[in-house]
């Protein structure tokens, strides 16, 4: 599967079908006159005062020790700013860990294995090795993680307690669905925001007990140290302004039977083993592009979660959100035309979609709409 996705998205809505180390350091250091009284930190964060009944004198050599401590500590906290980056622009912290320590070698039939070599590419397929694009808002200030660690993004207390649980976090909610095909759910709960993200998912029964989002259990295997997966993406179309898209490709190495994702012009994000599978272990009978919405109906009405740009199909370029230059992978590894396309809205009043085909832009289509509106109660 291949493709380029526009994304002008106001808000959350699955917009792909498949599927720095900046450890944040903040070092807090009263340096006060030499003889104030002392605060000890604990692991806790707790501050203890300890309170002397009587001062004792203070030689010269204490203070001039005291300085240099003083003049150190300054030094290390200077060097700390230098190497520990703040939060990017959406808030998101993000860790450089060394791959062979990512989650995914945590299952048991990866654990002490190595990310795989890249594969054979398709067939026609035309790609950039040396391309420096990620479209990701943390790296928009020159941030990266150095070779051989992945750059991923950390999860706080925060995005935990957003969850209905523990158990639950990182997992997509059973919501039942208008068409007879499950799919994703994309929801600010999971990031605490309202920012469009590049992000995984990954099951192999369903959506009923297994599989995560991005790297949030055992499973996908990250070779990138360029892409976080689960990132805020930048730049972002604007309404009636200028227009950004990203290409896509999710296909089967046909030597190792792994299913590798590769981002933008030519960046190899990783792979999901084959092992995960049990269909798609031989190969893939269906694939679907668009988008998706919630829509549990909570208060009696449909739900106001735009999705593409928040605009119907039938604006068009620069207004509504569109895939382009939709190709396949066929068993020799060959990328194809996409034929015998179906679509399918399953509320229109509230969003809709529209094909088309040219020289250009092959087959593609615009899809979205506003969510609940006069039409759409």
């Amino acid at each position: 599967m291949a493709s380029s996705v526009s994304h002008n998205i106001s808000s959350f809505s699955s917009s792909s079908m498949i599927p720095v180390f900046v450890a944040f350091l903040l070092v807090a250091s009263s340096l006060g006159p030499v003889l104030s009284l002392p605060i000890l930190h604990d692991d806790s964060g707790h501050h203890h005062h300890h309170h002397r009944q009587q001062q004792p004198p203070v030689s010269t050599n204490q203070t001039l020790r005291s300085a240099k401590e003083i003049h150190k500590l300054r030094r290390i906290n200077a060097y700390l700013n230098k190497i520990n980056k703040p939060p990017s622009p959406d808030g998101d912290i993000i860790d450089c860990v060394q791959s062979h320590l990512q989650p995914a070698f945590d299952h048991p039939k990866l654990r002490g294995q190595k990310p795989l070599d890249p594969p054979e590419r398709p067939k026609d397929h035309n790609h950039t090795e040396t391309v420096t694009e990620s479209f990701q808002l943390w790296t928009d200030s020159g941030e990266s993680c150095p070779e051989g660690t992945v750059p991923i993004r950390r999860t706080t207390k925060k995005d935990i307690l957003r969850a209905s649980s523990v158990r639950r976090f990182g997992r997509r909610r059973n919501v039942r669905r208008d068409s007879n095909a499950n799919g994703h759910e994309v929801s600010p709960e999971l990031y605490g925001d309202n920012y469009p993200r590049f992000f995984t998912y990954w099951t192999t029964d369903a959506y009923q007990a297994t599989g995560c989002y991005n790297l949030l259990c055992s499973g996908f295997i990250q070779t990138n140290n360029k892409i976080a997966i689960g990132a805020a993406i930048s730049p972002r179309s604007t309404y009636n302004g200028r227009q950004f898209d990203i290409g896509l490709m999710v296909w089967k190495d046909p030597k190792h039977g792994h299913w590798w994702l590769e981002f933008g012009s030519g960046l190899l994000v990783g792979y999901w083993p084959d092992f995960l599978f049990s269909h798609l272990r031989s190969h893939a009978n269906m694939i679907q592009f668009g988008g998706e919405i919630v829509n549990t109906r909570s208060s009696g009405f449909h739900t106001s979660t735009q999705m593409g740009s928040g605009h119907f199909a039938e604006e068009g370029f620069g207004k509504a959100a569109y895939f382009r230059n939709l190709q396949t992978v066929d068993w020799d590894n060959n990328l194809l035309p996409l034929t015998n396309l179906r679509l399918l809205a399953d509320h229109s009043n509230c969003y809709d979609i529209r094909q088309g085909r040219n020289n250009v832009w092959g087959t593609y289509f615009y899809y979205g709409g506003p969510g609940r509106n006069v039409r759409c109660p």
